[in-house]
């Protein structure tokens, strides 16, 4: 049991994490390289260098100085978070449990270019098997994604109907070892997508060859899950996107806090480290708090 798992190794994760470690919060950071700051070349508005550096400089000193204080990183894709009376973060390796939660997973933006997709959504597409999986009882539903989070909705998706295809969009599937057996409970249609056709309501997928599929159903689990994602599925406030905090960075999910890019703002390093270090701070106050309680 961690005192806090941060979502994310960016700016805001890490910035987070120096703080709750120097107070001996038991921390783990779980990320992976997928913040658009390693492919940036140079930073030149950042305090404290004279000259520009690298996204990927910046980053790696960043972990170092977590690992140094004591901290311990995970580079691993979190597929699901639940809340009960602790935080259950489920990752393509394995699972993890904590007091608190900090989500600095950034602001992905998850482009897929499939007509009428956008069009359709809440009427037969949709984000949250959680949300949505018992409106499909014994239909024909399919996944659209390519990666462990594709599998792990397939998945949740077996408590309503049987008949599920995993639609990779004309990509080759990227299942981690973990999910590879049961990614052979699913159909798997690799073919392209072209479109989504319906009056009003999603009745059928075309494909880029011109062949199609009658479906009723649609759930979209692209690449990796984002925190909006995670947001739909705990009830966590969003807006344009956007996780919604208050002023102590925290969710309406009690023990639940953000901060970074997935809060929307000025997206700058500087803000990001900064609402990180913030975050870090209240969220020792609430395990603190937690503790006194007992």
């Amino acid at each position: 049991m961690f005192d806090v798992i941060i979502i994310g190794k960016g700016p805001a994760g890490i910035s987070a994490s120096l703080y709750t470690i120097r107070a001996n919060l038991k921390t783990l950071i779980i990320g992976m390289n997928d913040s658009a700051l390693y492919k940036t070349d140079k930073i030149e508005n950042y305090y404290g260098f004279s000259e520009p550096i690298s996204g990927y400089y910046l980053l790696k000193q960043g972990e170092n100085q977590a690992v140094r204080l004591g901290g311990e990183i995970i580079h691993d894709e979190v597929i699901e978070i639940k809340k009960s009376d602790k935080f259950e973060i489920t990752t393509a390796k394995g699972k993890f449990y904590s007091k608190a939660v900090l989500m600095a997973t950034g602001q992905k933006q998850k482009r897929i270019n499939i007509q009428n997709l956008k069009e359709l959504e809440g009427n037969g597409v949709s984000y949250c098997s959680t949300c949505d999986g018992f409106f499909y009882n014994d239909l024909k539903v399919g996944v659209l994604g390519f990666k462990d989070y594709a599998v792990h909705e397939a998945v949740e998706l077996l408590a309503f109907t049987k008949d599920i295809t995993i639609y990779t969009n004309g990509f080759e599937p990227e299942f981690s070892q973990g999910f590879i057996d049961e990614s052979k409970k699913f159909n798997i249609n690799k073919k392209p997508v072209a479109r989504l056709e319906g009056k009003d309501f999603l009745q059928r997928i075309v494909f880029e060859d011109g062949s199609r599929e009658n479906i009723d159903g649609l759930f979209v689990a692209y690449e990796s899950a984002s925190s909006t994602d995670f947001a739909r599925k705990l009830g966590v406030l969003t807006q344009d996107s956007s996780i919604l905090v208050n002023s102590d960075m925290q969710t309406n999910i009690e023990g639940m806090f953000a901060a970074g890019d997935c809060i929307g703002g000025f997206k700058q390093i500087a803000t990001a480290v900064g609402q990180g270090a913030l975050a870090g701070r209240k969220v020792i106050e609430y395990v603190r708090n937690m503790k006194n309680a007992f």
